[in-house]
């Protein structure tokens, strides 16, 4: 690449993948969610600022075409609302063609909250439905830079997070589970890939796409390419079989893209394949969606390991209602669903689309009262962290272990052909043309 076409590319990247601060009601960035806006951060605009694709219905769909089966209601109600390339995936999926997942968790407190299990309940999904392999990501080296943590507590930390995302149900023949501390040390492979990211992205470029300061350490400036390795199938060989045609789907959150924009740029640079994304909206903090869920802050959140009395006196306490200042009141304007926590939360729990429904008609209207609706979703969390709660109870040391050893998944990917094979092959076709 000449001087001037690789100054163009580094100023395309900078202008296109930038974090937008002042312009807008909200902030949105992979360390912080804020809207000054009591319904949240406006997506439609944010699809518009990182150049995304919304979801439409005929997407929606072609996937129940392909898969023969009801989307899930994650994306049915459009807390999925974003995507890159998922076209090109349902090509892949028709073609009979193989693809993998790759989600992941930044691991800061001992267990995940209700919006840290979004993205997995829906990353199940989606294995379940596309029979597809997974690899999950647990980034404690991020945590540790990030945060006030001693690696030791950053990689504990990723263990008991581990055990909550196996908890969800996940294949353990079509799933590996592995820590940036642990795997990367004893992975060629994918430190190779690191490498070649790293190479490629300049200063500036990362420093426009992710907002890096003078004062930040230089960690924190060169893990960008940690996460975007995961994306190249090439990165596990012992998965693949060594192949680096496998492409990659990533359902993850919005605030997570400004990592797989500045991987969607290198990847064609390493004669490597795009990640496809799919994103999901935030899931909002209990006093309302001007920001998101912290793990930081235990008033904010739900923990799957919450008991049913923490669940039922934190949404009680701390929901924020969109109901009337008074019973009077409420019946005679009704709540406002748009705003109201409780009824947000089970726009992403409730599956059925007819009770929720009427859930919003009655609510609306001031027949349904706040403390009933909040009964209702109280009931809701307390069966879906209890049972998640039980199956946790299985998951040994060992089990964890199993998940995150490298090894070759129930799939089934021949090795790629050699080079001198392609040329046989080329040649034989064009003889038979002849």
């Amino acid at each position: 690449m000449t001087d001037i076409a690789q100054e163009m590319e580094n100023m395309s990247i900078k202008e296109e993948d930038k974090l937008g601060t002042g312009d807008d009601d909200f902030i949105v960035n992979p360390w912080e969610v804020v809207s000054t806006s009591a319904t949240g951060v406006d997506y439609d605009k944010l699809i518009k600022r990182f150049g995304s694709t919304k979801i439409d219905d005929a997407l929606i769909e072609r996937m129940e075409r392909v898969t023969g089966k009801p989307v899930h209601h994650l994306l049915r109600r459009g807390k999925f609302f974003s995507q890159r390339d998922m076209h090109s995936i349902l090509d892949m999926y028709e073609q009979k063609k193989p693809f993998y997942l790759y989600t992941g968790r930044g691991p800061s407190s001992d267990a995940m909250h209700m919006g840290h299990l979004i993205p997995f309940i829906f990353t199940k999904w989606l294995q379940d439905t596309f029979d597809v392999p997974l690899v999950i990501q647990l980034t404690d080296d991020e945590k540790y830079l990030w945060k006030d943590l001693t690696l030791e507590q950053a990689n504990h930390m990723a263990i008991e997070n581990a055990k909550d995302i196996i908890a969800c149900g996940f294949d353990i023949e079509k799933t590996f589970i592995f820590s940036d501390l642990d795997f990367i040390s004893n992975s060629p492979a994918f430190y190779r890939n690191m490498c070649r990211v790293q190479k490629l992205v300049t200063y500036n470029q990362v420093k426009g796409i992710f907002g890096f300061g003078d004062s930040d350490c230089i960690g924190k400036i060169s893990f960008p390419a940690i996460q975007a390795s995961p994306s190249f199938s090439s990165s596990f060989p012992e998965i693949f079989n060594g192949r680096s045609d496998i492409p990659c789907l990533i359902p993850c959150a919005i605030d997570q893209d400004p990592y797989f924009r500045m991987t969607r740029d290198v990847a064609p640079r390493m004669n490597c394949l795009k990640p496809a994304l799919i994103h999901s909206t935030f899931f909002p903090a209990l006093q309302g969606a001007q920001t998101k869920m912290s793990a930081s802050d235990p008033t904010t959140s739900i923990f799957v390991t919450d008991s049913d009395k923490q669940i039922k006196d934190k949404i009680n306490k701390y929901a924020f209602s969109g109901g009337g200042a008074t019973v009077e009141e409420h019946k005679e304007k009704g709540g406002n669903c748009d705003v109201d926590v409780a009824f947000q939360y089970m726009t992403f729990f409730m599956e059925s689309d007819e009770r929720l429904e009427e859930i919003k008609k009655t609510y609306t209207s001031g027949e349904l009262l706040t403390g009933f609706l909040k009964k209702e979703l109280i009931e809701i969390l307390q069966k879906l962290i209890g049972e998640h709660r039980q199956r946790r109870t299985t998951i040994t040391d060992e089990v964890v272990r199993q998940y995150m050893t490298p090894r070759k998944l129930k799939f089934d990917y021949p090795p790629p052909t050699p080079p001198s094979e392609k040329k046989k092959k080329k040649k034989h076709k064009n003889t038979k043309a002849v």
